[in-house]
């Protein structure tokens, strides 16, 4: 089975907590919509992902706006699940922007990335990182993959949402954000999906075909 949760910020104890109250077992997948968090390099990181690899079940994260994107770039690309990841461990593994990932049957569409609206008080390259806002690159190769899929999977799993639902939050969406929550409102609109998840608010919400997580789990692949 698939499990997907929201933000865990490299808290070990509540991505694990969470996963083994939903049930999770031996040789499901978990998912996190972004700021994963473990990935910074520092000493209690790396030793929270060498107990990962000891966990019975696969971890796969797309990245937030909360993670050392140096450091997780200089994971080795590998193939996985008929997509491109960066493995952090084993069963650790970043699923790059604009991939598709088919996992137990069930095919994903991942675009990961968000702005830091608390970037001012932190500290380029050590506390936050340019790169947690999309590229062109990135954009066209989302839409080369989407091509080949034409337009349709099962699930999209991202870290922030598309501009619509930031106002049904009752919010006001960033102006520097406004790029990516607009694509991913085009993206709503004119993609053939099931369910989309997302992170980043630090609140449950479910809209139906949208659904925001933070601490929930929502297991998904039964049908």
């Amino acid at each position: 089975m698939i499990y997907i949760t929201g933000d865990t910020h490299a808290f070990f104890d509540q991505l694990t907590n969470r996963m083994e109250h939903a049930g999770i077992t031996q040789g499901d997948t978990a998912i996190v919509c972004g700021d994963f968090g473990f990935t910074w390099g520092r000493d209690y990181d790396e030793m929270h992902l060498d107990a990962m690899e000891q966990l019975p079940y696969t971890i796969a994260f797309v990245d937030g706006n909360h993670e050392n994107f140096d450091k997780l770039y200089e994971y080795p690309g590998v193939d996985f699940c008929g997509g491109k990841a960066h493995q952090v461990r084993q069963n650790v593994f970043h699923l790059m922007r604009g991939e598709v990932f088919e996992i137990e049957g069930h095919s994903f569409f991942c675009f990961g990335g968000a702005y830091s609206t608390d970037k001012a008080g932190r500290t380029p390259h050590i506390e936050w990182w340019p790169q947690e806002l999309p590229t062109n690159e990135d954009y066209k190769h989302a839409r080369a993959s989407l091509e080949r899929i034409g337009y349709k999977t099962d699930y999209v799993l991202t870290h922030t949402i598309p501009t619509s639902f930031i106002h049904r939050l009752g919010k006001y969406p960033d102006a520097h954000d406004a790029e990516l929550t607009g694509y991913f409102e085009w993206l709503y609109r004119g993609l053939d999906f099931k369910k989309w998840f997302a992170g980043h608010f630090h609140e449950n919400r479910d809209f139906g075909d949208l659904v925001i997580l933070y601490d929930d789990v929502v297991r998904v692949g039964e049908s």
